[in-house]
């Protein structure tokens, strides 16, 4: 880690930012900056430690940053411009804020003496990044911003992670300061109770049908093979929310269920539980209301039970109860037997799956944002090799190409797989310029469906019947054709159309035996 400066009055605000932000464990920087924040790019450039990475849009700078951190467990910065530069990446700061993640939002502000005069970029900053953090703060002066920062990285790494935003006004940037502040203490996960415990124990032990609802941590590493011992013993079943931040699946790891996405299955699902086991999970709950379904999904006569709330330590919770009933066995691993390749034919949703299954290397990462196209075939890859699965957990599309480019820079050994619908694709497709730019080893298979297909299918679940043309004409993308291969080409990125199954599959192979980014358009 790079050692603190003496203390100097050489340097400025700006400079014991960044110096401050590299001293407690900030590594990365995705950023979009403008006028406000010269003196910040100014001390990057000076400072050694942090490396900037540039997205052509705000939404690609949050979603990287949160698809870094799912990957590495520690906060990566943003810098972004102002209040509207800020607006640009609110959908996924609140992708992040649900997952929840850590992040240090670092956001430009007019200097002190000029944001009277109601400049064009005036804004409420503040009230802009509030609903989207768990921490807030405008540096009053040059001589603060260090432990301001220090401030914003521990309330980012406070167990399970915050998003914490600090306001920069660029006079706070170019003044003098006095030195770095010294790194703070890491708030980790609270220890679970006893009496927590106990309860769980009890619950098992009375013999009705228990489930466990995993999330965060509860879903890889030794918290997984904890509850795999006591699913073994007991019974219970293991299951992950519908969109989870991470969860690890493939051979050798313990298969996990995932909660259909509409009521009524889920409902279905459950039925019959009489215990829900709660780990770093809340009771589910539809994503949607819809007219004379509910919205509280955990099924009549069922008790939830709340083992480690998500901010406390799910692996130590689990890893007690197993002790506690004595599961010492093993829990049942996925055999590796990935997915038998489709038969040659125009390409479909399974089809892709089943590809990407049986070509996806040991340990990649999958970053899935295949919405309706890809949920029916998520148990396909259970017997894949083994790999993490990132998937959209705010519910606000546009998120997974920016997770996957965080992820790439995280790992950088590892060949992430962007599994990717067409429509919310749009939503930040810039990721792929950035992509190209730091040569990141990411394949992205677009669902080129040309429709918006999860709002078509939301027609009747809202309870609408159906819609006319131009009702249609909303959730149609195909006229005109998007042309993904293009597009790719545009910003860097070796792209092919595939129009068949053997057609996707030889594109698939190959990206799997290459390194960089390359996007495969899937014509469905």
């Amino acid at each position: 880690m790079h050692q603190p400066l003496p203390a100097t009055n050489s340097m400025n605000g700006a400079e014991s930012l960044v110096r401050t932000l590299v001293d407690s464990g900030v590594e990365v920087c995705f950023a979009n900056p403008g006028t406000s924040e010269m003196h910040f790019v100014g001390a990057l450039d000076r400072i050694e430690g942090m490396r900037p990475v540039l997205g052509l849009f705000e939404g690609v700078v949050t979603g990287a940053a949160d698809g870094y951190a799912r990957m590495t467990g520690k906060p990566a910065a943003t810098l972004l411009h102002l209040g509207p530069g800020l607006a640009n990446g609110l959908a996924n700061l609140h992708n992040a804020r649900k997952v929840p993640v850590p992040m240090v939002n670092i956001i430009g502000d007019h200097a002190s003496a000029h944001q009277g005069f109601d400049a064009p970029l005036t804004s409420d900053v503040a009230a802009f990044a509030r609903p989207v953090s768990h921490w807030v703060h405008s540096s009053p002066n040059a001589r603060s911003v260090a432990a301001d920062a220090a401030r914003a990285v521990q309330a980012a790494r406070n167990a399970p992670g915050q998003i914490a935003s600090l306001i920069l006004p660029a006079d706070t940037a170019w003044l003098a300061a006095d030195r770095p502040a010294a790194p703070l203490p890491v708030l980790g996960p609270a220890p679970v109770s006893d009496s927590a415990v106990a309860q769980s124990v009890a619950a098992l032990k009375a013999g009705g049908p228990v489930a466990f609802l995993l999330r965060g941590e509860a879903l890889r590493g030794r918290a997984l093979a904890a509850a795999g011992r006591i699913a073994a013993k007991t019974g219970a079943r293991l299951i992950c929310d519908t969109f989870v931040p991470r969860v690890e699946r493939g051979a050798g790891r313990i298969r996990v269920e995932r909660l259909p996405y509409r009521p009524g299955p889920a409902l279905e699902f459950l039925e019959g539980t009489q215990t829900l086991i709660l780990v770093g999970a809340q009771a589910p709950i539809a994503f949607f209301a819809y007219p004379g379904q509910p919205s509280e999904l955990t099924p009549p006569g069922c008790r939830p039970l709340v083992l480690a709330f998500p901010h406390e330590d799910g692996t130590g919770a689990l890893e007690a109860l197993a002790e506690a009933i004595g599961a010492t066995a093993p829990g049942k691993a996925s055999a590796h037997a990935p997915p038998a390749l489709p038969a040659d034919g125009p390409i479909t949703a399974e089809g892709i799956m089943r590809i990407a299954g049986h070509f996806l290397p040991e340990n990649a990462i999958i970053s899935d944002e295949t919405i309706s196209s890809g949920f029916p075939f998520y148990p396909l890859n259970e017997t894949a090799a083994p790999h993490d699965s990132l998937q959209l957990s705010g519910g606000a599309i546009g998120d997974g190409m920016p997770v996957a480019t965080g992820a790439a820079i995280a790992c950088p050994d590892r060949k992430v797989v962007s599994l990717q619908a067409d429509g919310s694709a749009m939503y930040t497709l810039q990721s792929l310029w950035t992509q190209a730019r730091e040569k990141l080893d990411v394949t992205t298979v677009i669902y080129a469906n040309r429709a918006y297909k999860v709002l078509m299918d939301e027609v009747a679940g809202v309870g609408l019947g159906s819609v006319g043309p131009r009702g249609q004409s909303m959730f149609d993308i195909g006229n005109p054709d998007l042309d993904w291969v293009k597009l790719a080409e545009g910003m860097g990125v070796e792209a092919v159309r595939a129009e068949s199954h053997a057609a996707l599959a030889a594109a698939f192979k190959a990206a799997m035996g290459q390194r960089g980014p390359r996007l495969i358009e899937a014509v469905l």
